[in-house]
């Protein structure tokens, strides 16, 4: 064989090296590659995305309230996800005084059957006295659409969802729930206690939401944050547009008008704690579009899942408008919905 055959020989057998070890990679993952709708233990919402890039595995994963976080780390061998979770808990001596922090590690595995995900959770308790094992599920979520033409989308008539004299068309989200909500003087209010100077922790409220559900809509509303209170939109039920004292912060998908955790503002445009603001969202096939006081911070961008402390985690049902009421006091005023019409 001469040096040139040789060396075609050679880069050959290379080329085929590579691609399969690539595929060695790869194909073990194809199946868990992608984003799931979970249902973790208890019935909340939660999220996860697998992606096989740059030679390894990599994950992020939303339970249940919070932001979307990075996986420490994911592994697939022999039809088996497994990921795992840090987090970090306190431990407190005998006054109650946290004397520092520890990290707990966690491991989800999962099986896929079909579009379905069958996932097992295992946890030490905070205590140290063993360990937790649950079982919950999860569904593959479908192709995002592409971005809607919002200016070939029509809307329906407004539907004005406040009557500015009580709670008719409102509920709280939890029956249980402490309700801090009233109608005062066309505004509906939420009355949170704040913590007082001796630390002791504000009373939760509710969340309230619309008795009416909706698929895809234009919402405007009006909202007041007094300082450092914290707030926020659900729209369905399923992704929150936050509501935030954030003023003179950098831009961040945790401050006012952002989707939270998912979708970081293009700009700064909330105004001071104490002043009214507007909000005008659109949500249309998955892609939302956020103007907060007249200048467009989030331009019909897609949504990739719920956010913390959704509802559900299955982005094609319908649902209400809730507003959180279990952060801090907040106002809202003017909240008119107009539905897509098809």
């Amino acid at each position: 064989m001469n040096a040139s055959r040789w060396t075609r020989f050679s880069t050959a057998l290379l080329v085929t090296g590579l691609l399969t070890a690539t595929a060695a990679l790869a194909s073990p993952g194809e199946p868990f590659a992608g984003r799931w709708a979970l249902t973790i233990p208890g019935g909340h919402a939660g999220w996860l995305e697998i992606k096989a890039e740059n030679g390894w595995y990599d994950g992020s994963m939303l339970w249940g309230w919070g932001s979307v976080l990075p996986l420490a780390s994911v592994t697939i061998a022999d039809g088996v996800l497994t990921v795992t979770r840090v987090h970090e808990v306190e431990r407190k001596d005998a006054a109650g005084q946290v004397v520092r922090q520890q990290q707990l590690t966690e491991t989800i595995t999962a099986r896929v059957e079909g579009d379905k995900l069958k996932l097992t959770r295992t946890a030490p308790r905070e205590d140290g006295s063993g360990f937790v094992s649950e079982e919950f599920t999860g569904f593959r979520i479908p192709p995002l659409p592409p971005a809607p033409d919002l200016q070939r989308v029509h809307f329906g008539e407004p539907i004005t969802l406040f009557n500015g004299r009580d709670l008719s068309g409102w509920h709280l989200l939890e029956p249980n729930a402490e309700n801090g909500w009233a109608a005062e003087g066309g505004v509906l209010v939420n009355h949170a206690i704040e913590p007082s100077e001796g630390g002791e922790s504000h009373r939760h409220f509710g969340n309230l939401r619309t008795d009416a559900t909706f698929s895809d809509f234009r919402l405007t509303l009006e909202v007041n944050v007094p300082a450092k209170s914290n707030s926020g939109v659900y729209l369905r039920g399923i992704y929150e547009v936050q509501v935030l004292d954030s003023y003179g912060h950098p831009v961040d998908s945790h401050n006012m008008g952002a989707l939270y955790s998912r979708i970081t503002p293009s700009v700064a445009a909330e105004k001071p704690a104490g002043e009214w603001q507007t909000l005008d969202i659109t949500l249309v096939d998955r892609h939302v579009t956020v103007i907060l006081n007249g200048t467009t911070i989030i331009d019909n961008q897609p949504v990739l899942g719920c956010t913390g402390g959704a509802m559900t985690s299955d982005e094609s049902l319908p649902g209400p408008i809730y507003l959180q009421g279990d952060h801090g006091t907040v106002s809202f005023r003017n909240l008119v919905l107009r539905p897509v019409v098809k």
